[in-house]
């Protein structure tokens, strides 16, 4: 085996590892998001040619052989960026959804159902295909997601605020964290803030933790949410698994959302299909695919 390079390059953070002819991981690299669709297509460019240039810069000698790109957003920018790679060897791109769905299936058929920031539903065929749905961004979607957490308790703290509503722990949440005590002024914090996104989904750890301690509302607003992305998963897995499950189908959910407490039991408690929790990070789902490679 030569010497590899695997990136995950998401919304976030990019990593990448550079992995020795025996396997191991000899060396890491983290830098900042890299989604085109959020920091434009010149910076993500800058930000993973940076990481790639940083992560070799320790092993200059290591002759590679292959890179794979995992990345979010445009696959046809991507697959451009590394068409556009020297001494990296040969590249492939795929979308940052399959590490997770690796950690998930182990390359058996079956789904994963990842929420963090966003959301999206990976599946793989008994025939190696892959697929993806949802992921369309917190402005059309993203159910499950913390954006789409903190969404609905402002909308819950707004209706409580117009007296619509009984008091809760997410109209006490959203005042404190706005310090402003009518609907009008809540909601104009949240339409005159440029990273409105960030902002609302900032809200979603308090909101699990509220769930999780007994609030009714904060219950419901987190059941609905993640119910909504297992529609979505139920639905994908009627599609490409008709009739029934293959006997090595595997179903895992990733990010810190689903694999919170109080929204795994919710999922598991409502999914047609056994769960099983994915712990790892996607770079290790990576790791995995350059193994393969």
């Amino acid at each position: 085996m030569a010497w590899k390079i695997g990136v995950d390059g998401g919304g976030t953070k990019t990593e990448c590892i550079l992995v020795d002819p025996s396997g191991s991981v000899a060396a890491r690299h983290v830098g900042p998001g890299c989604s085109p669709s959020l920091v434009g297509a010149a910076r993500a460019r800058e930000i993973a040619q940076s990481a790639l240039g940083a992560l070799k810069a320790g092993h200059p000698h290591a002759e590679i052989s292959a890179t794979l790109l995992c990345m979010a957003g445009s696959r046809q920018f991507w697959k451009e960026f590394g068409a556009g790679l020297s001494g990296f060897g040969s590249t492939s791109t795929v979308d940052d959804s399959v590490p997770v769905l690796e950690l998930a299936t182990r390359g058996a058929p079956g789904l994963v159902l990842h929420a963090g920031t966003g959301s999206f539903v990976a599946a793989r065929t008994p025939d190696g295909e892959v697929h993806y749905a949802g992921g369309i961004g917190w402005r059309f979607g993203d159910e499950g997601s913390g954006y789409d957490l903190g969404r609905r308790a402002i909308a819950r703290a707004l209706l409580e605020l117009q007296g619509w509503a009984p008091a809760s722990g997410l109209g006490a949440l959203v005042r404190e964290r706005t310090g402003q005590s009518t609907s009008g002024k809540v909601a104009g914090y949240f339409y005159e803030d440029p990273a409105t996104n960030n902002g609302v989904a900032a809200l979603a750890p308090e909101v699990l933790r509220l769930a999780e301690s007994g609030d009714p509302a904060a219950a419901d607003a987190v059941s609905a949410s993640v119910l909504q992305l297992l529609s979505l998963a139920t639905g994908v897995t009627r599609q490409l698994f008709p009739g029934t499950l293959p006997l090595s189908f595997r179903a895992g959910v990733s990010g810190h959302i689903l694999n919170h407490a109080a929204a795994y039991k919710i999922l598991c408690s409502k999914a047609p299909f056994p769960l099983s929790r994915v712990t790892e990070a996607p770079i290790e789902g990576v790791r995995l695919l350059l193994a393969k490679s």
